[in-house]
């Protein structure tokens, strides 16, 4: 099974953009500026577009919280290891 959300970048062409794939009914990818959901925002439908705006717009703030979300885990992954990193090393330097 398939997550409901994926992220995907292209850092060496497009260094500012991030894509939130989703992989459910209507499945869709949104493309948007790194720093802010809403700047640069394209959406590319790969089933057919739903009629219905309010669908469009709770899937649109589902991603962005998803983005958010793993953006922030993301980040909170790296300081963790680069704590561990420097532990590590101020070990290391009291043999």
């Amino acid at each position: 099974m398939l997550p409901k959300f994926l992220l995907a970048d292209n850092s060496q062409v497009l260094p500012d953009k991030i894509f939130v794939i989703h992989n459910e009914q209507p499945r869709f990818i949104v493309g948007c500026n790194v720093e802010a959901f809403s700047v640069d925002q394209e959406i590319y439908w790969i089933d057919d577009e739903p009629e219905s705006k309010e669908l469009k717009k709770e899937l649109l703030e589902q991603a962005e919280e998803f983005m958010d979300l793993e953006l922030e885990y993301e980040e909170e992954l790296y300081k963790l290891e680069n704590e561990e990193d420097d532990d590590d090393e101020e070990v290391d330097n009291q043999k």
